[in-house]
């Protein structure tokens, strides 16, 4: 039998972010509980920042009966000439039975005590109570609370909690509050509780009482509001789900408002008025054909017919917000980027200050612009000496921002900032674009540079963070990366994808570490390694075939496992490499550095000479990818497999043996240049 089973905590305003860092974890946490306890149905969870609520339309009113099997005693053990032991006493009082209901089975091969107890389940009334109370204590927000005289704890206070199973109410006892049939209405409606006798007026009174209980009609809602503002007076609202997630979280009632600022702070850079706008007052942002524009949209959580109070509000705490900002761009604008400032601010113990890690970095940038000359002054008209001046100049202006009024208020606009101070003293765009985009990627889904010589700079960042903290011992462990090095890893591997540059790892840790302390080049160079499995969507065993064909530049490694990836998932691919594998084996044993001489003189089966003469064909084409090449020593199957059908590779003849095996080990190494097909597993 099932009961519409509904239960609402109910809580003072519940902080966005951390609720929303274990959203996930909260539903997870309930289905377990069920789960344990025999319960297991349907529900929902649904939140509002005043309430967190599970609704199961169908629940079960008791757990059912179970049959717990029981096992004793060898029957040889609990009984010696007819008589039970003291053994077969005991294991009949664990049962809870007397010993001659006791039965047997087999078990492992011999005749035990055996006993079927039936156990009876519980009504959830009973268990109600201590199920929601660990549920509730799965709740790591992080940072707690307690109120009043209470031990307890949890991120704010709780104040009411509805328990209804059908129309009864279930007693519960949580933070000194005692369950009951009541809930509260959006605060504009009514401060009084509720009553309500089942979930069907439950639902109703709060909608009634404006609270949009399920957060995706809430997420709706908004988009309905932005859609009519954006219709009406013709502008587009900025989409920020990380913002819109927040505000869903934080409103029981959400009414999206468009308010205007004065037009004299659009001379701001737009990063600035939006970030402000999102980070003190979250607003989102509005345009006009593509170009910010002096207003807003706040999402209000009033109750109201009127909101001309709620908008006159906002508009006026926004001024002072952009009116600071303004006066820290004009105080920042006036002195400039300087570096020398950085002189005084330490990077890291042992690895000196902001000024000292500039110029690691701009021996980096400057040496991979030499590097990547030709490249570069096809894409920027710029000869070679100008490039590497100016990347040298990028990278020691890269972090002067550091300095500035605005950085030091929003810290995610560093590099943002330094763009605009440096084209504002009249820096290349180059170089005003590198200082923007130094940081980037700076995520999975992050943008990448704009451009090949912004890239140079963000891979100088990365590298030098990676080399430096590597020298003193950062060295990520587990799972702690507090200086975020595998992330700094998986960009500049991004980066060099996405660009199509060589990069081979080995050789530039081991020319630019001479910069820094000894340290285990080596076991950076794992680091990297490492970060390859991560990234690529792959086969692990694809990735280590490649890498130990000894490959370490990062983009032919990438494009290598991307065609064997491709080729590996054919349905053909497990029969070709059955072929191949028996290739590799006969290999093992043969020094591949040194000469394989294949003389075919000494061939005496026609299988012999049709092999040598389709691996001959094979090598001497020229292949516009690493794909097309697999594809065609691949095509070598059908002659190898005739090959070692007719064909005795180890020959009683020496020389004989040697050269067949010198054929064979020479397909092997023409497949080792991309990837060493023994460590291949399917």
């Amino acid at each position: 039998m099932t009961q519409p089973l509904l239960i609402e905590i109910g809580v003072e305003e519940l902080p966005a972010v951390p609720l929303l860092k274990i959203l996930d974890e909260i539903e997870r946490s309930w289905a377990k509980i069920l789960e344990a306890n025999r319960l297991m149905c349907e529900f929902e969870f649904s939140y509002t920042p005043r309430r967190l609520v599970l609704w199961h339309p169908e629940f079960p009113v008791r757990q059912p009966d179970t049959e717990e099997e029981l096992f004793g005693p060898p029957v040889a053990i609990a009984f010696k000439e007819g008589e039970p032991t003291r053994a077969a006493e005991s294991f009949a009082q664990k049962c809870g039975v007397r010993l001659e209901e006791i039965g047997r089975a087999q078990k492992g091969g011999k005749e035990v005590l055996h006993f079927v107890r039936r156990i009876e389940g519980e009504p959830v009334e009973a268990l109600l109570e201590e199920m929601v109370r660990g549920w509730i204590g799965s709740m790591r927000f992080g940072k707690m609370m307690r109120w009043g005289s209470l031990r307890e704890e949890f991120i704010r206070p709780v104040r009411w909690i509805l328990s209804l199973l059908g129309p009864k109410v279930v007693p519960l006892e949580l933070f000194g509050v005692r369950s009951s049939n009541t809930t509260r209405l959006h605060r504009q409606v009514g401060f009084d509780p509720v009553a309500v006798d089942s979930p069907a007026r439950y639902f109703r009174a709060l909608k009634e009482g404006g609270v949009e209980l399920f957060a995706d009609r809430r997420r709706e809602r908004i988009l309905e509001g932005f859609e009519a503002i954006e219709k009406e007076h013709g502008v587009a609202i900025g989409r920020d789900e990380e913002l819109m997630e927040e505000i869903v979280a934080i409103t029981e009632y959400p009414t999206p408002l468009l308010g205007r600022f004065d037009e004299a702070f659009l001379k701001l850079p737009p990063e600035v008025i939006m970030t402000s706008m999102k980070e003190h007052q979250r607003y989102f942002p509005v345009f006009r054909e593509g170009v910010l524009h002096n207003g807003f949209v706040v999402v209000s959580n009033a109750k109201t017919d009127d909101f001309s109070q709620v908008l006159a509000g906002n508009e006026r705490v926004l001024r002072p917000r952009l009116a600071d900002a303004m006066f820290f761009y004009e105080n920042d604008l006036r002195r400039g980027l300087d570096p020398e400032g950085l002189k005084t601010v330490v990077f890291m113990d042992g690895l000196g200050t902001m000024f000292d890690k500039s110029v690691r970095e701009s021996v980096i940038a400057s040496t991979l612009a030499e590097v990547y000359s030709q490249r570069l002054e096809r894409e920027t008209k710029r000869d070679r000496g100008e490039l590497k001046a100016l990347a040298e100049r990028a990278a020691l202006l890269a972090k002067a921002d550091l300095l500035s009024e605005m950085v030091y208020e929003f810290t995610e606009l560093q590099g943002i900032m330094g763009y605009y101070y440096a084209l504002a003293q009249g820096e290349d765009e180059l170089v005003a674009l590198a200082i923007r985009d130094q940081y980037l990627p700076d995520g999975e889904e992050s943008e990448l540079p704009e451009n090949l010589f912004a890239a140079l700079l963000a891979i100088a960042y990365k590298l030098d963070n990676l080399m430096a903290l590597f020298s003193v011992g950062k060295i990520p462990t587990g799972s702690r990366d507090p200086f975020a090095l595998r992330r700094a890893a998986a960009g500049i591997v991004r980066i060099v994808t996405a660009f199509d540059i060589p990069f081979d790892i080995r050789e530039t840790i081991g020319y630019f570490g001479k910069e820094y302390a000894d340290f285990d080049t080596a076991a950076l160079e794992a680091f990297f390694e490492e970060r390859l499995y991560k990234a690529l969507d792959a086969n692990p065993s694809i990735i280590a075939a490649v890498l130990a064909s000894g490959e370490r530049d990062i983009n032919e490694i990438v494009k290598k496992v991307e065609a064997l990836r491709r080729i590996a998932e054919s349905d053909e691919f497990k029969e070709v490499f059955t072929t191949f594998k028996r290739v590799a084996n006969i290999s093992r044993d043969i020094d591949l550095e040194g000469e394989l001489p294949v003389d075919p003189a000494l061939f005496e089966k026609e299988e012999e000479r049709a092999l040598f003469s389709a691996f001959e064909s094979v090598m001497e084409r020229e292949y516009p990818d690493y794909e097309t090449e697999l594809d065609a020593l691949f095509g070598l199957k059908p002659q190898l497999d005739r090959f070692f059908d007719h064909v005795m590779v180890n020959a009683e003849d020496p020389k004989l043996r040697r050269n067949r095996q010198n054929l064979v080990a020479s397909i092997y190494r023409a497949f080792r240049s991309i990837a060493d097909i023994k460590e291949i597993t399917l």
